[in-house]
């Protein structure tokens, strides 16, 4: 019985893949995924949000330029007058018509306020470009997020690879094992030994096909795809621009990186804040004009029950003189927050400058860390044919046999993974500089 189940466990580790992967199939690369990733992503539709809103509010800080327009209407009871002596000894009651009504339109136009509504709609454009750069900078955040899953990914595929070699290797070693075993060369538990191994491989199988399940479904969510299609990567794994200068990619950042345009712009910002303060010191000039019509008529004796109409049309002049003393000292925040920003702008390209060079040193490691585990590859694989020789020739046991295994699968388990570290570098020394 427990023969049995161990036997069929070992069918469900090399058919699991099968049966999951029997869905569409798309073969991607990064690039793919990334620009895939840019059209669907979740998070993107909802920055993308922030732009509309942006210029809306441009939209609706224009509307400043179109006169102000205010049509009114009141019904309203008139009672009757008294008329008193200037002594207040008697009184007369004057009848009044009771129903009144009135109608007016009045239309208001700004004329001068040292151009207060041009500056408006400006900064209302600089708030335009920074959402325009949230969206760029998340949609670097957003790329890197899908290109890691990705990569993630493909780093399970080839220690899938690698765990099925070897294996197709373990299976071929416990047939011999067995064959000894039936001559009576070696013991029972030389063959367990072999068996053990294979199962070992098989969990290690197991565990990588469900990591692969979980990235899979992961991707498909971000990427807008069905839920069951399966993700190959194709990704070319070789060496990505490994000869350019850190220098080249600091100068790159500074020019592209999101966070140093924001930074900029925000500097821009906090010149137009003080450009709109400074219009405070200017006087307000406006036309006006209206139209009204009122009755009754109650500016003679007897009162007309009778409508009264009239327009008029005209230039104000108006100045708030506290402005004198109170807007210096706005104009003088308004300077302090644009010497804060500037020191931002200088602490964003420090940060930056660090990324970077901690970026180019990690992606340079990344390819040396590669030639080396490839060298310690090559050698576990030697180990391991000299062992498998002497084993066959009855000179080596079970376990340095299985030492030798071990050996060469972790050997070629870290020069697999040292193989995706280096397109993850490459991709993270891309997103410093805000170019990925």
């Amino acid at each position: 019985m427990v023969k049995n189940i161990k036997t069929a466990l070992s069918l469900m580790a090399a058919v699991l893949p099968a049966l999951f992967f029997s869905q569409d199939r798309m073969q991607m690369t990064a690039g793919e995924v990334a620009a895939l990733a840019v059209e669907n992503h979740q998070q993107l539709k909802v920055s993308a949000r922030n732009i509309d809103i942006a210029k809306q509010n441009t939209d609706i800080v224009r509307l400043q330029k179109l006169p102000n327009i205010t049509a009114s209407t009141s019904q309203f009871y008139l009672g009757n007058a008294i008329a008193l002596d200037k002594d207040f000894s008697s009184s007369v009651n004057v009848p009044m018509p009771h129903y009144g009504s009135s109608y007016a339109v009045q239309a208001n136009q700004l004329i001068f306020k040292g151009g207060l509504v041009n500056k408006s709609i400006e900064m209302a454009g600089l708030r335009e470009q920074l959402s325009e750069l949230d969206l760029e900078k998340n949609t670097q955040d957003v790329k890197f997020l899908v290109i890691s899953n990705y990569l993630d990914m493909y780093k399970t595929v080839n220690q899938q690879e690698v765990f099925q070699n070897n294996k197709k290797l373990a299976q071929e070693r416990l047939k011999n094992v067995q064959k000894f075993y039936q001559q009576g060369m070696v013991t029972r538990n030389e063959v367990i030994r072999g068996e053990l191994a294979i199962k070992n491989l098989d969990q290690g199988i197991l565990t990588l096909f469900n990591n692969r399940k979980i990235l899979n479904y992961n991707l498909n969510t971000a990427l807008g795809l069905p839920a069951d299609t399966e993700i190959v990567p194709v990704e070319k794994l070789e060496n990505k621009e490994a000869g350019i200068g850190m220098d080249y990619y600091i100068s790159l950042a500074h020019e592209s990186n999101p966070l140093m345009k924001s930074a900029r712009t925000n500097i821009e910002v906090a010149d137009k804040n003080i450009e709109i303060i400074k219009t405070d010191k200017m006087p307000t000039v406006a036309g006006f004009g209206g139209y009204t019509l009122q009755k009754p008529i109650t500016t003679r004796n007897p009162v007309l029950d009778m409508y009264s109409g009239g327009w008029q049309t005209g230039v104000s002049l108006s100045y708030n003189i506290d402005n004198l003393y109170k807007t210096k000292e706005r104009v003088k925040l308004g300077e302090i927050q644009k010497d804060q920003a500037g020191e931002v702008l200088t602490l964003t390209a420090q940060n930056i400058d660090m990324a970077v060079n901690a970026a180019y040193v990690k992606y340079q490691e990344s390819i040396q860390q590669a030639d080396i585990l490839d060298d310690a590859r090559k050698l576990a694989e030697e180990n391991y044919r000299i062992t498998e020789a002497k084993y066959l020739n009855q000179l080596a046991v079970q376990a340095e046999m299985i030492d030798a295994q071990n050996q060469k699968l972790q050997s070629e388990l870290d020069y697999s993974n040292a193989e995706i570290n280096m397109l993850y570098q490459y991709y993270n020394l891309l997103k410093s500089t805000g170019t990925l």
